[in-house]
């Protein structure tokens, strides 16, 4: 006779240890770097650019690179010779949402900038650059770099200056869609 008791076979459980520990490891480095750029970030009070009456009153900026903002003040744009650099200066704009607001916006501010006497300004030199086109009276500049110690903002790098002209990002509607 043949034997009729039936055995459940053995299973073995295998615990994915290396697997979990790689999730783990990647896990911590993710949470890690998502920190650093969040502390990094704040480090500076969360600041893309300061304004120039901000810089001239901490003066423990006009020491360490810094991102500024200005109105360019277009009869200053002056070439090198060379054709690599140029200079030019900018007036002080505020970076108050509200104060932008009732001036008329940020192309009516940077026009009362450039054509108020008594606003700060700055020269700004900008080397191993052509001059670009943007570069225009009223624009908005934003430059990188450093104070000499003549008090001249030296623009350190390629990506040094960065410019935004408001009269040609102006959200007016064209004629045409008047017109309808």
């Amino acid at each position: 006779m043949a034997d009729t008791t039936w055995e459940k076979p053995r299973t073995t459980i295998k615990i994915a240890a290396p697997k979990r520990t790689r999730f783990a490891i990647a896990a911590v480095i993710l949470f890690g770097a998502v920190a650093f750029l969040i502390i990094s970030g704040t480090i500076n009070g969360g600041r893309y650019f300061y304004t120039i009456d901000e810089v001239m009153a901490r003066p423990d900026l006009t020491k360490s690179t810094v991102r500024l903002t200005g109105a360019v003040v277009g009869s200053t744009i002056k070439p090198a010779e060379d054709g690599k650099s140029f200079s030019f200066q900018i007036a002080n704009v505020t970076n108050d949402a509200t104060e932008l607001e009732k001036e008329g916006g940020l192309a009516q501010a940077l026009h009362l900038a450039v054509n108020n006497p008594a606003a700060r300004r700055i020269s700004v030199v900008v080397s191993d650059q052509p001059l670009p086109d943007l570069l225009k009276d009223e624009a908005q500049a934003i430059v990188t770099g450093k104070f000499d110690a003549n008090g001249v903002f030296q623009a350190e790098g390629s990506d040094s200056l960065l410019l935004k002209c408001p009269s040609k990002y102006s959200g007016d509607l064209p004629k045409q869609a008047i017109a309808q």
